[in-house]
């Protein structure tokens, strides 16, 4: 029988019903043993691991003793079965090995830089200095097969629900919203410059007004960000999907079915079943002090501004009655708690720029807690009816100004459940945030801008618009979150003209200067364009909560640092004077 140049089988294929064939396999060398001289080689490729068992007596023996991990070599020989003490059940292979009788080394290895074969920790630098080694590691490989099965599987789920996918252009225009472009200049057109995508936004909705009914596509976005935590810098992919004649609810309930299918394919935790709970965004931050909750514990926070306006308390009331709030997180069983715990909280909301933590417990020998006495027993039984107190729970105020407390809140929230280990284990807790203020005031700049998306289409139309005062208009925006992680932000569209001229002009555009800068879109609605909306969830944030990573750069294959630069490759790098001649440019360094 003649085999096949490198393999018969895959390194994760034999059974025991391969036992007595013979066999070739590929791959690379995971691990060595040497047992008396009898040698062990766990050998690896996409599939899994086979062990190949070489015998002094193999003419081959001398040169597998010299094998460095990580050499690729394809072996042949005999399946034979494992003794039962021997058995391996943590491999799918485990019950059988290759005794070797050729071998041919089809790629040496220097000694690595770190080890493959285990876990060990390893800076990151090094790790994507040497990101091909680094994805041979188990479970960054695993993860980057999961990012596939994933695509694939949304790919299926949004076909079936009638979505086309389309490809929008990659090279297009400079969009002077949103986060700052990457450029691309022209050498056709001295002095003109293209620029990278941010996000599809334009040409979905084009696809809409050119009669697609439904739009989807795994879409690469650039966007040219300072670095942040809960972001790939540089570039990133996300499922954005457009759909026409629809509200909201309807790419609710798309998504929801996308979700609710997809992640119990990939994973056996419990998932939110639909419709997801709606949370209008001034609930949101007064509840959980941010615009992406966490759902998977309660600690729920309180308003109790009103009972301290005329409250004997001096201190909260000062602080009312200059603008500012009080509110309070009430937290079960931490009553019990050191004195040293109580003093972390308020050291860390110090750290946060708060100006302190009161807080009161409730024990079985009475109230206790540093505002006890001061409080008084009428505002105690104020408060009392708002948050009825249960045995062993403690109230953790903060008064300030509403945009600090806001925050500060939301993060002790955060940080009690990290402490208090209160998160539903093997969780994914969804649900929407809805009802986004169309404007905001801009404090650096002195004027109202566009808070969010500004082609949404406001609640109340044209008429909300000329009537209501610009801070009051909410807009047909909307969250998708899952445990506390943003997924994506969505919008049904303005697809009026009249509408959109409105929504610009109160955030200081004139007419002409929408023409000017999104006059595609403009001379587009004036063909007749349809009602739309859509969504772009994130696939990279997507699969890291399947993979249940923290890190983004754990399920991207060739990620940049978080100085945006790919340490593999050398980017960004310079060029040489021809490359700029060509192109019409002459650098100028910083500064100068």
């Amino acid at each position: 029988m003649t085999l096949h140049p490198y393999r018969t089988h895959t390194c994760g294929e034999l059974r025991l019903p391969h036992a007595g064939s013979t066999v070739r396999l590929s791959g690379w060398v995971h691990r060595k043993r040497d047992h008396g001289g009898v040698l062990f080689i766990d050998l690896r490729d996409n599939d899994g691991i086979t062990q190949v068992v070489i015998t002094p007596d193999r003419a081959i023996h001398d040169a597998a003793s010299d094998l460095h991990v990580e050499t690729v070599v394809c072996f042949t020989g005999q399946v034979v079965p494992r003794t039962p003490d021997t058995v391996n059940p943590k491999l799918s292979t485990g019950a059988v090995e290759v005794v070797a009788e050729t071998m041919q080394v089809l790629g040496s290895a220097d000694i690595l830089p770190f080890p493959v074969a285990d876990d060990t920790q390893v800076s990151e630098t090094i790790r994507l200095t040497y990101r091909f080694l680094d994805l041979r590691r188990q479970r960054l490989h695993a993860n980057i097969i999961l990012r596939s099965r994933v695509i694939a599987s949304i790919r299926r789920r949004m076909m079936e629900m009638g979505f086309h996918e389309f490809q929008t252009p990659i090279l297009t225009s400079s969009s002077p919203e949103g986060a700052r472009d990457y450029l691309v200049p022209s050498r056709l057109y001295p002095g003109k410059f293209y620029a990278l995508p941010q996000a599809p936004q334009q040409f979905k909705q084009l696809l809409m007004v050119a009669g697609f009914d439904r739009y989807f596509q795994i879409a690469p976005c650039f966007r040219d960000e300072d670095s942040r935590a809960d972001r790939s810098p540089g570039e990133f992919y996300q499922l954005d999907l457009e759909m026409s004649f629809v509200e909201q609810e309807d790419v609710f309930r798309v998504v929801e079915v996308l979700f609710a299918g997809l992640f119990p394919e990939f994973s056996d935790w419990s998932v939110t079943p639909p419709p997801f709970p709606r949370i209008p965004y001034a609930d949101a931050m007064r509840r959980y002090g941010s615009d992406k909750p966490d759902l998977r514990f309660g600690l729920e926070i309180v308003d109790v501004t009103g009972v301290f306006r005329d409250a004997e308390f001096i201190a909260f009331r000062r602080v009312v009655d200059a603008g500012g709030i009080v509110r309070l997180i009430p937290v079960p069983d931490v009553a019990g708690r050191p004195r040293s715990f109580f003093d972390s909280l308020e050291a860390f909301v110090k750290e946060l720029g708060g100006q302190g933590l009161a807080y009161l417990v409730f024990t079985d020998s009475g109230v206790k807690g540093p505002i006890a006495r001061a409080l008084g027993a009428d505002t105690l039984a104020r408060l009392s009816d708002a948050v009825p107190p249960q045995p062993g729970a403690g109230w953790f105020f903060v008064a300030d100004e509403e945009p600090v407390a806001r925050t500060i809140l939301g993060r002790l929230r955060l940080h009690l459940a990290d402490l208090l280990d209160l998160r539903t284990p093997n969780a994914y807790r969804f649900c929407w945030i809805v009802d986004f203020p169309m404007y905001e005031f801009d404090d650096e700049q002195q004027r109202i801008v566009f808070s969010h998306n500004p082609f949404s289409m406001p609640q109340g139309g044209l008429e909300a618009l000329t009537t209501q005062s610009p801070l009051d208009i909410l807009a047909y925006q909307y969250d998708i979150v899952c445990n506390g992680v943003e997924l994506s932000s969505g919008a049904i569209r303005n697809h009026r003209p009249d509408i959109m001229y409105r929504a610009f002009e109160i955030a200081g555009y004139s007419n002409e200067e929408v023409d000017q800068k999104f006059g595609g879109m403009i001379r587009a609605f004036r063909y007749g364009a349809p009602p739309h909306g859509g969504i772009a969830p994130g696939i990279d944030r997507i699969v890291m909560l399947l993979a249940n990573e923290e890190n983004l750069r754990e399920v991207i294959a060739f990620p940049m640092n978080q100085n945006a630069q790919d340490l593999l490759m050398g980017a960004p790098s310079p060029v040489t004077e021809e490359q700029l001649r060509a192109l019409h440019i002459q650098l100028r360094q910083p500064n100068s």
